[in-house]
């Protein structure tokens, strides 16, 4: 018996220490662990200032910064999110806005800002300020103040520190809630040994983002998104949620919008034309109602343009009963479009001898042909734009804009934004081949639908008006070496029967088509005539456009104006 009893004791303290063993490691599975994430790496956060973003149940990529107790957007993430409306003026190191009859200016890293009505207001400039600074850079970054955003723009946010987070609200949206039944932690991942984010408590209300066999995701009130046992969740039911949306309500940009469809025709001018010229030049015309003479021309990179305007020939037209849009233009080589759009100042004194010279002369309107803007210069373009409406509004000056078809080539221009704050957007529809391309129509009807479409699923259809070519090309092509001519309508066809040619219909264009060999020459012309008019006039039927415009006057034919006639009656 003694014998037996140490082995007894060995066997029964085996069994304790494998029993112990076993159950440590039995604990060590299904025990809840303790260990805590590390929040910064779990929000990505690499500074102090940084600060994460959320919209819903989503954290953005883009981060914002909480500097002295106020949170800042980048411009970039302001301009894809809130309000493309901010402008940054490199040059001056000035941050613009612009509303329907004021530009406001601050400049960068200030807490004060100007309030101006246009470039023709009387008076100093209204100053006031914030308690923070509106917006600061930091290397070629410049951050925007929320508070400042939200003046302007459809923004509402909750923010939450240590660390660093926020939520943009959206305003009432459905969701799926549940409630916290007992005290837990939400985790990192769905598990028992997955390091805890945030502790929760019982009655807090979560977004149930996705329900697994076991665990559900979830997010919190303060932005944690993780995860829960179901034991631990109860009363899960879709909700409506009840955020605070923005109170901001967009602008509304008023428009002069005429009560008839426009019929304009471009003037091309080469020097001062008195009332006897004009009247020369329209006769044999009908219709018009509006007339546009390319009287003004930049000349330099500070907002000058040279100009051959005369009184007599606007008090002319309007005895005519035609109202008379100014063109200015951008041609002159010697000007760069990008180096006087991006200053403030030069836009200042572009749009001041606009307004002045529009007065000077009793103009109507102005008529803004600022053509090849480079990319780059897109977001000067169109801040010019907005400013500029700024005066005609203040001024009652008619704002028309030409643009091409649009193409991505040409999306900088920004025919959206045009269309809120001018009032009337011109469609170029030709050039479709140009003097540099391949042989084609000016403007086939697919040229001329397709324009006509695209623009108007961005801009109001009321402020459309689509141009029309009353000109043919007549292309030659020799030895490998394609050129042109551009013609009026009568001088294309004399040219076909001249040489004995007569052009047939083209379905693909809708324009009569002709060619020939001549020598070692080789010819083609698609002609622009009453037929192919009257196709494009059709398809401009279809939508409830502003009207019709045509460059230009003097190289119609007749009966281009009874044509048109019919399509202003209907």
């Amino acid at each position: 018996m003694k014998k037996i009893i140490p082995v007894l004791i060995a066997i029964v303290l085996i069994v304790i220490i494998a029993v112990s063993t076993f159950g440590a490691k039995i604990y060590e599975r299904y025990s809840y662990s303790q260990e805590r994430a590390d929040l910064y790496e779990y929000f990505d956060l690499y500074s102090d200032t940084d600060m994460a973003i959320f919209v819903q149940n989503e954290r953005l990529p883009q981060k914002a910064q909480y500097v002295n107790g106020e949170v800042y957007f980048d411009l970039d993430f302001v301009h894809e999110q809130f309000n493309p409306r901010f402008y940054l003026d490199e040059n001056e190191e000035l941050l613009l806005f612009t509303t329907p009859t004021e530009i406001i200016k601050t400049a960068i890293g200030t807490d004060s800002y100007q309030v101006t009505q246009g470039v023709t207001a009387e008076g100093e400039p209204a100053v006031e300020s914030r308690p923070y600074t509106l917006c600061y850079r930091a290397g070629e970054t410049v951050y925007i103040a929320a508070k400042w955003v939200a003046e302007h723009s459809s923004l509402s946010y909750e923010t939450f520190t240590e660390p660093n987070r926020m939520e943009l609200k959206t305003g009432a949206h459905e969701y799926t809630r549940g409630v916290i039944s007992s005290n837990t932690a939400v985790r990192h991942r769905g598990g028992v040994k997955s390091p805890i984010l945030t502790d929760i408590s019982e009655g807090e209300e979560v977004v149930v983002i996705e329900q697994m066999e076991e665990w559900s995701k979830v997010k919190t009130k303060d932005c944690f998104i993780g995860y829960v046992e179901n034991k631990r969740l109860k009363d899960i039911e879709t909700a409506t949620s009840d955020e605070t949306p923005s109170t901001y309500v967009e602008p509304v940009y008023p428009n002069i919008s005429k009560d008839y469809k426009i019929n304009l025709v471009w003037h091309q001018i080469y020097a001062p034309q008195d009332g006897s010229s004009l009247k020369e030049a329209l006769s044999g015309t009908s219709g018009i109602n509006t007339v546009s003479p390319t009287v003004f021309s930049l000349s330099d990179n500070e907002g000058n343009f040279t100009s051959i305007a005369t009184r007599d020939y606007v008090d002319t037209a309007h005895a005519m009963g035609i109202e008379v849009w100014a063109l200015i233009d951008n041609f002159n080589e010697a000007v760069s479009t990008q180096e006087l759009l991006s200053s403030m100042t030069a836009r200042e004194n572009l749009r001041r001898n606009i307004v002045n010279a529009v007065k000077e002369y009793g103009f109507d309107g102005i008529n803004i042909d600022f053509e090849q803007v480079p990319m780059q210069a897109g977001l000067d373009f169109i801040q010019f734009i907005r400013e500029l409406s700024v005066d005609c509004r203040l001024n009652q000056i008619i704002l028309s804009i030409d643009n091409y078809v649009p193409t991505e080539y040409t999306d900088h221009y920004d025919r959206a934004e045009q269309g809120k704050v001018a009032d009337y957007v011109i469609i170029m529809g030709y050039d479709e081949h140009y003097s540099g391309s391949d042989a084609g129509s000016v403007a086939s009807i697919d040229f001329v639908s397709g324009g006509i479409a695209d623009t108007v699923s961005k801009v109001p259809e009321e402020k459309v008006i689509n141009a029309l070519p009353y000109y043919t090309r007549i292309w030659k092509t020799e030895g490998g070496n394609v050129t042109c001519e551009a013609v009026g309508m009568g001088a294309a066809k004399n040219f076909l029967s001249q040489n004995g040619v007569e052009a047939a219909w083209d379905e693909a264009t809708c324009q009569n088509y002709a060619e020939f060999q001549k020598g070692d020459v080789f010819y083609q012309v698609w002609l622009e005539d009453e037929e192919s008019i009257q196709t494009k006039l059709n398809v401009m039927n279809q939508y409830k456009l502003a009207g019709v415009a045509g460059w230009k006057l003097g190289l119609e034919k007749a009966y281009v104006w009874d044509l048109i006639g019919g399509y202003l009656e209907q």
